[in-house]
């Protein structure tokens, strides 16, 4: 094993986590389960092959009909402090020690200690963040409650998309879900066991029962390898793949004695559909790729007028049909099986005059929006202001009886492959564009600088925000879609100019030289993501690969801060 040395000032904090017996156990479990890992990225490749070759859309899949059929399994059920999951902290980057230690004395139920969306896996933050997660297990924060008292940690690693690249096993970069789980299994499991409070996880991007299957032979083998029962480790599954919500059941059955249900994620749900459906080659075109024949001229390559996603901001929500109708199967699958349903966050920002008009709007909108939820059923949710945690509680308290709502087993809904792939109808804006821009710059430029998510007019923004955005973008020029409010045609030309445009606006803000250099990088890096050819699957993919994220990452952080709070009032 060969592993990067310390980021300065984290020293002791390195030598806390890598062990010897650490690095044995690591070693362990990645050249283990690495070749599986290799499998399922590969079945993912092709499964995109397939519908871009084909133009064939998902369906329940008929091998496994008769797990559906089966009314007679259940999942395991979850441990007492598991039951009630009314409101947790979400985008809770553990390296953000202030906002960990505020969370940790939040009333919430749990809180998504997120290694993933919310967060920038520099080797600096991923050392920082898991050993803020020891310390909080260990009490060893300030004025933190002891693990049995506080909120719930819902620990969250990367997504299998993401690599390590601080640590190579064998002489490849690691798998980073297996690095940020092992470590946190090794220095955190028993403990947690031990005191009724975890470990529990997020398992985000699953997109396959297959992937399921995966994660439940890594946490049967890490529980043999730490001596704890056949169980201890519970999971939610993230839905954020449109390809997952077909096999939702099959998820929940690979994973019956550590699951603690399932998770709905509109946004890099939304995105879903642009990866998967955002290209297809007819059969002619394919076979002269596959056989490296020069392409015909065929114009209507790679479109699916079908799949056009309109203005998030206008046209997509929770009340259309696609989003409805996901949520109304992930509930009823839910429940039937024993298992818990939770819902999205709430992004919303509340204004801290708690007497000005703009805070009681934020608050009205957002309890509408969450009042759609629980009368859909879910058991939970999530949000990003602390100050969101008591009013939410309220309404479930308000609307719901009991710990959860398992016993709504929401017969009424029967869902179609038709209702999950009916796109919603509208058109774009020239203000959904010009948003879906600044999003996808000025997520790229807080992820060079550090962070995982950022401010933006009254919502914080993370990669699942970012991903729409930027899925949108290549979409809208990939179609030539015309503005519904302003005529003109999305092209790469008007991009191009409406991105010229948001770094005349942002340079009104006074940044340093260092911050306006890594804000032009962002915006060349957003243009080319979005000019692209093919469509670049994940835009953490992306970054996380390009030299740039590795020569940025560790400079710059000082005036990261400054420049969210300065995005925040724009």
């Amino acid at each position: 094993m060969e592993l990067s040395p310390p980021p300065s000032g984290l020293e002791a904090e390195h030598a806390a986590l890598f062990t010897a017996a650490a690095r044995s156990f690591l070693h362990e479990l990645i050249s283990t389960f690495d070749p599986q890992v290799e499998q399922i990225l590969q079945l993912r490749t092709s499964r995109k092959a397939h519908l871009d070759l084909s133009g064939d859309l998902p369906k329940f899949p008929e091998g496994t009909a008769h797990i559906r059929s089966d009314p007679s399994w259940k999942v395991l059920p979850v441990p007492p402090r598991l039951r009630r999951r009314h409101v947790d902290v979400g985008d809770m980057a553990p390296c953000d020690t202030q906002r960990f230690i505020r969370a940790l004395r939040s009333p919430a139920q749990g809180i998504q200690v997120d290694f993933d969306d919310g967060n920038c896996p520099t080797f600096y933050n991923q050392i920082k963040g898991i050993d803020n997660v020891m310390k909080a297990v260990n009490k060893q924060l300030p004025d933190v409650p002891h693990i049995r008292r506080a909120p719930l940690l819902m620990l969250r690693p990367r997504a299998w998309n993401m690599v390590e690249h601080h640590m190579m096993v064998q002489g490849k970069e690691v798998p980073a879900p297996l690095f940020d789980f092992g470590l946190l299994m090794f220095h955190c499991g028993k403990t947690l066991f031990e005191h009724d409070s975890g470990p529990f996880f997020y398992l985000s991007k699953v997109e396959s029962f297959m992937e399921a299957r995966l994660w439940n032979s890594i946490f049967v083998w890490t529980q043999q390898k730490l001596g704890l029962p056949l169980g201890s480790i519970k999971a939610t599954v993230l839905i954020e793949n449109v390809l997952a919500s077909f096999e939702m059941e099959e998820i929940l059955y690979e994973l019956k004695e550590h699951s603690a249900g399932l998770n709905c994620g509109i946004w890099d749900y939304s995105a879903s559909f642009v990866n998967k459906f955002g290209e297809t080659l007819d059969v002619e075109t394919g076979l002269r790729t596959l056989l490296l024949l020069p392409e015909p001229d065929v114009s209507s390559a790679g479109h699916r007028p079908a799949f056009l996603l309109p203005d998030r901001s206008k046209y997509v929500n929770m009340e259309k049909r696609f989003l409805r109708s996901y949520m109304d199967l992930l509930v009823q699958t839910c429940h039937r099986r024993g298992a818990l349903a939770t819902g999205g966050m709430a992004a919303a920002l509340l204004p801290q005059d708690v007497h000005a008009e703009s805070h009681s709007r934020t608050l009205a909108a957002v309890r509408r929006l969450k009042l759609l939820e629980i009368h859909a059923g879910v058991d939970g949710f999530m949000v990003y202001d602390l100050n969101l945690i008591k009013p939410m509680q309220e309404l479930f308290q308000k609307h719901t009886e009991g710990e959860n709502q398992l016993h709504r087993l929401r017969g009424d809904v029967t869902v179609t492959p038709e209702d999950l792939l009916s796109m919603p109808s509208g058109g774009v804006t020239l203000h959904g564009l010009r948003y879906n821009i600044a999003v996808g710059v000025l997520f790229i430029n807080a992820w060079l600088s550090g962070k995982g998510h950022f401010f933006y007019r009254g919502q914080v923004e993370d990669s699942a925000t970012a991903e729409i955005s930027r899925s949108q973008v290549w979409q809208w020029i990939r179609h030539q879609t015309r503005l519904e409010d302003d005529n003109r045609v999305v092209s790469r030309q008007l991009v191009m100019e409406l991105t010229t445009e948001l770094m005349m606006e942002l340079a009104d803000l006074r940044l340093s030289d260092w911050a306006k250099r890594r804000l032009h990088t962002a915006a060349a890096m957003f243009l080319e993501v979005v000019l692209k050819r093919h469509f670049p699957e994940f835009i953490t993919s992306y970054l996380n690969q390009d030299h740039t994220f590795l020569s940025f990452q560790n400079h710059g952080q000082q005036d990261a801060l400054g420049m969210d709070q300065k995005q925040a009032k724009l």
